[in-house]
């Protein structure tokens, strides 16, 4: 029979990282994180109530429209996604037409109330001031005067500093030597060590790295709605879905998943799958048959096919900035353009690798999409590659309006005048969107003395009510903007469309 010996138990230990403590768990904030708490403030200060329901939205996977393939099997294409109970946008869109013309219901123009959205953004600007002050003159209980606002450039007011300048220095040192002030014997210079080094001293005057910084609240400085140029806003007077265009979704509330796209038997892909709201930049842009086109910052690639897909342009021009931007752009094309080397590049279809407040070819264009980089709200609350809310691009973060406005400005210079350009974010910043097309129309006209018409497109949008969940046009003065909605969780995608006067 066996005999039972003793049993020495031994605790497991914890690898080195296998478990992380409570406090860094606690404390420890992502890119993700960061963004979230910058719109929780910003945008839930702008949008109220309405912000808890965008903010679900934004955290939930977007819905896809389909954009099928005109060089593929399109009728094998468009049964199967009809078959998977998919709807072609363009039976939804004379629904809608049926319907306004039978209602009696007049669309609201935009721009009509903005005195709201101001005092949100002034009340949120002088917060943010508030904030910093705090940061850097935290409260002690003592009555000490603060600064209403830092200033980060270095400047001084020279008003203040007149009485100090008047002031002799030996009156000052005899009025202290007389009040028994007592003197730091240690740092008294000693003669025989020389007394050079007290003609080599200059007092500090700011702080190192203080001369590159942009404080927080600098940011909402850029929304303005004074107007000190020629503005005129009128209605767009007609809309055309493309013949040949093909763009299919689910009904409204349906969050079904497409299929993936096949090989044709041309040997491209069958469909493109793409955020529906980015249809509508292209789609209201108006390409006619004939005209050169330009897609100023065109990566991925997605908007520039839609152009393309229309049948109607004449020759596109693709422009960004980096290779490997325009490399994803190229191969979204091979994939989807017949004969893309023999019919396609170099001839209808151009790259250009450039910045593009630099483009100079002025007055080429008959149309152009002016796709700007902006915030890209979704993907900073999903992602935390890429983020522009890491702290080191904190500076690049709060200086996109500037970016912003010079290539739209540079982009109105490149029109035709008589053309039009479609400006464009995926952002629900107010200073991203109408703020930085009146920054760029005053530059155009200060500059250039270029004037241009804004196209009140709200009777546009109106025949997609049944896809995407607008923005109310009183609230936008330049533009329209779809919000995330989870019934139908597209965008975010503000656009707004500019003709160039003649």
């Amino acid at each position: 029979m066996l005999k039972i010996r003793n049993v020495l138990l031994l605790q497991k230990r914890w690898k080195s990282g296998a478990k992380r403590r409570w406090n860094v768990l606690q404390n420890k904030k992502n890119n993700c994180d960061r963004a979230m708490d910058n719109f929780d403030d910003f945008y839930g200060s702008v949008y109220g109530s309405r912000w808890k329901n965008m903010r679900v939205a934004l955290l939930t996977r977007h819905k896809y429209i389909a954009l099928v393939n005109n060089f593929g099997d399109t009728e094998q294409t468009c049964s199967m996604l009809e078959m998977d109970g998919a709807i072609n946008m363009k039976s939804l869109i004379n629904l809608a037409q049926e319907r306004l013309k039978g209602s009696s219901e007049t669309v609201p123009n935009q721009g009509q109330s903005r005195h709201e959205i101001e005092g949100k953004l002034d009340a949120l600007l002088r917060k943010q001031q508030e904030r910093e002050v705090a940061s850097i003159y935290p409260s002690s209980g003592e009555d000490v005067s603060m600064p209403q606002q830092l200033r980060f450039d270095n400047t001084q007011d020279k008003q203040k500093e007149e009485p100090n300048e008047l002031a002799p220095f030996e009156q000052s040192l005899t009025k202290a030597l007389e009040e028994e002030v007592q003197l730091d014997e240690h740092r008294m210079v000693d003669p025989q060590f020389g007394t050079g080094g007290l003609y080599e001293y200059i007092p500090a005057h700011s702080i190192k790295g203080m001369e590159d910084w942009v404080a927080e609240s600098d940011h909402y400085k850029y929304y303005q709605t004074s107007a000190d140029f020629p503005l005129k806003i009128e209605p767009e007077t007609s809309f055309h879905f493309p013949e040949h265009l093909s763009l299919y979704t689910y009904e409204m509330g349906n969050c079904s998943d497409f299929k993936g796209p096949k090989k044709c038997l041309t040997g491209v892909l069958s469909h493109f799958m793409m955020d529906g709201a980015s249809a509508l930049p292209p789609l209201f842009l108006q390409v006619q048959p004939g005209e050169r086109v330009l897609d100023a910052c065109a990566s991925p690639g997605g908007k520039s096919l839609l152009m393309l897909q229309t049948l109607h342009v004449d020759q596109l021009v693709c422009n960004d900035i980096q290779e490997s931007r325009l490399n994803k752009l190229r191969k979204v094309m091979q994939e989807y353009l017949f004969d893309y080397k023999e019919r396609w590049a170099g001839k209808r279809l151009l790259f250009s690798q450039s910045d593009a407040r630099n483009l100079d070819g002025y007055e080429q264009f008959d149309k152009i999409l002016v796709d700007v980089p902006c915030t890209t709200d979704r993907h900073v609350v999903n992602v935390q590659d890429n983020n522009i809310f890491k702290p080191t691009r904190i500076k690049e973060r709060l200086r996109i309006p500037e970016l912003q406005a010079a290539i739209l400005a540079n982009c109105l210079r490149l029109l035709r005048p008589g053309g039009s350009l479609v400006y464009s974010t995926c952002s629900l910043s107010p200073i991203q969107n109408d703020g930085v097309v009146h920054m760029a129309l005053q530059k155009v006209f200060a500059e250039h003395n270029i004037t241009t018409t804004i196209k009140d497109l709200s009777q546009q949008t109106a025949l997609f009510s049944d896809v995407f969940k607008f923005e109310h046009p009183k609230g936008l003065k330049y533009g329209q903007m779809v919000v995330p909605y989870l019934p139908a969780n597209f965008g975010p995608m503000y656009f707004s469309k500019i003709t160039r006067n003649t």
